[in-house]
């Protein structure tokens, strides 16, 4: 190993602890701070506003491009987002979500139809 493999890795190692300790703060603060009652309950929105942040642009996309960017007129990207098998397991994610309020759930629901249905 030279000496520049030795710093890639030393930076690599520096960056893994920093990136733990910003986040294990997070942890022990929350537990000593006294935190509002209105900012734990927003809190509690996180997980579902990340998982739709990570699943819309995936389900409304077109081969790789938004719909919105595709250049097809509006009735024509509703209809083929309709018969869009992502389309129809984010639709059976949504249910389960609403009737069972557990992010992990919705997931492998939601993974599983794309499954059944051949899409991934």
């Amino acid at each position: 190993m030279t000496a520049t493999d030795a710093v890639v890795w030393a930076a690599v190692a520096l960056g893994g602890v920093a990136t733990f300790a910003v986040r294990a703060s997070f942890v022990f603060l929350y537990e000593r701070l006294d935190i509002p009652e209105l900012a734990e309950r927003a809190l509690g929105y996180v997980p579902a506003a990340v998982l739709a942040a990570l699943v819309v642009p995936a389900v409304l996309t077109l081969d790789g491009v938004p719909v919105a960017e595709a250049g097809l007129p509006p009735a024509e990207a509703l209809r083929t987002l309709l018969g869009s098998d992502r389309v129809l397991a984010a639709g059976v994610a949504a249910v389960v979500a609403y009737y069972t309020e557990d992010v992990l759930a919705t997931i492998v629901v939601g993974m599983g139809v794309l499954l059944a249905l051949g899409a991934v």
